[in-house]
């Protein structure tokens, strides 16, 4: 069934991701704590991992503009995991904070290369009515890396204590795999007049908003305000902690949560298509709500579970999707920089809501923090509800 509905770089790509997440969701949960015990400052992991996500969020853009001006998709794509692959084995050895830094960097950086121009060619290899699908397809892969790679470092840590360092050559393992599976990518030739300058600086892609059609603007808006508020996911786990459960049990139910996203992203995506776009990316959002409005008030793992069951289901129904409607508004020689934009931006605004977050959590608790996420994604919802009915509904 699968084989018929998506294509053969479809597949690759999803196989592409999946062992780039077993690799980089390996060392995530545990990079904090290798280089804590090696007595680093929590203020040193605050600017490595805010650095990082810099770094990604920032050249998103630029890259997804460089591919639409050249018009190839896989080159950068190739680089962008070949990166990635060179950023774990420089984390590789004792725990030197420069060494790390530039692993993490150079990973960053070859995720920032590549997101756009995969996303473009994910858009390629789909029409209008599969392209949810294909996205969702894609992110369940992804997904299901994150929650693979978690497992794997807990059952090692399980099995040898404290043998972290370990953990970073097993890494590099799968994403050496995707690396290798890059080169099996064919990309099609498409014959258009592009209009893109090929002159470009590592910011202009921001002139894109001013560029872009008045429907793009309109659906990204209500993104844009609902990013300020989309803090890292960090801060759903500390909720666990607060309510008194042990670190095996907030990874436990991270790995959880993973597993539902990766399992619901494909078939929301194909309800997407079915249903409207524009219907599941506001019930993400609707679902976003309840999960941030309950989360503070939790004291149970039964009410935990049920509640980072409903951040699954919001999840699968928000970016995969929201990139099938951008991907959908903009010409196909636009799609790089159109997809850029939007990752970067959302980046950025989750790199400013992990800020506002620890902030606002220090000086009045968890409780004030979900309620304030949840009204200003209540009022991104309503707003996108609005922007969209003066969209054109074959579209979306």
């Amino acid at each position: 069934m699968f084989k018929s509905k998506f294509s053969r770089n479809v597949w690759l790509l999803g196989w592409i991701s999946l062992f780039a997440d077993i690799s980089s969701e390996l060392l995530y949960p545990i990079l904090p704590v290798y280089l804590k015990e090696a007595g680093y400052s929590m203020l040193a992991l605050g600017l490595l991992e805010g650095i990082a996500n810099v770094i990604a969020g920032v050249s998103k853009g630029y890259f997804g503009h460089q591919s639409d001006v050249l018009q190839r998709r896989s080159v950068f794509v190739r680089w962008g995991y070949g990166l990635s692959a060179l950023g774990k084995l420089l984390m590789m050895g004792s725990p030197d904070l420069f060494r790390i830094f530039s692993g993490r960097i150079t990973d960053r950086l070859g995720k920032g290369i590549r997101t756009a121009p995969r996303d473009s060619l994910l858009a390629l290899e789909s029409s209008p009515d599969t392209r949810a699908a294909v996205f969702g397809f894609h992110r369940g892969l992804d997904t299901l890396g994150a929650a693979i790679g978690p497992s794997v470092a807990l059952l090692w840590l399980w099995w040898t204590p404290g043998d972290y360092s370990t953990l970073f050559t097993m890494a590099f393992i799968p994403a050496g795999i995707s690396l290798l599976l890059t080169f099996r990518l064919k990309e099609k030739k498409v014959s258009i007049e592009v209009k893109t300058k090929s002159q470009v600086g590592f910011f202009s892609y921001f002139n894109y908003w001013k560029a872009s059609h008045i429907s793009y603007r309109k659906f990204l808006f209500p993104l844009m305000l609902f990013a300020l508020v989309n803090s890292p996911d960090v801060f759903l786990l500390m909720a666990l902690k607060e309510a008194g459960f042990s670190d095996t049990t907030m990874i436990a139910v991270y790995i959880l949560y993973n597993l539902l996203y990766a399992i619901l992203s494909m078939p929301i995506g194909v309800l997407a298509d079915k249903w409207g776009k524009i219907n599941i990316l506001l019930t993400g959002i609707f679902l976003f709500v309840i999960t941030y409005a309950g989360m503070g008030w939790m004291n149970s793992l039964i009410a935990f579970i049920f509640l980072f069951a409903v951040y699954a289901l919001s999840m699968s129904c928000l970016e995969s999707v929201a990139k099938a409607v951008i991907s959908t508004l903009v010409p196909t020689h636009e799609r790089g920089q159109a997809i850029g934009f939007y990752t970067s931006v959302n980046s950025l605004g989750i790199l400013f809501a992990g800020a506002w977050t620890g902030w606002m959590w220090s000086m009045g608790g968890p409780q004030l923090v979900f309620s304030i996420t949840a009204v200003v994604a209540m009022i991104s919802f309503f707003l996108l509800r609005w922007n969209v009915s003066k969209i054109n509904s074959e579209v979306v």
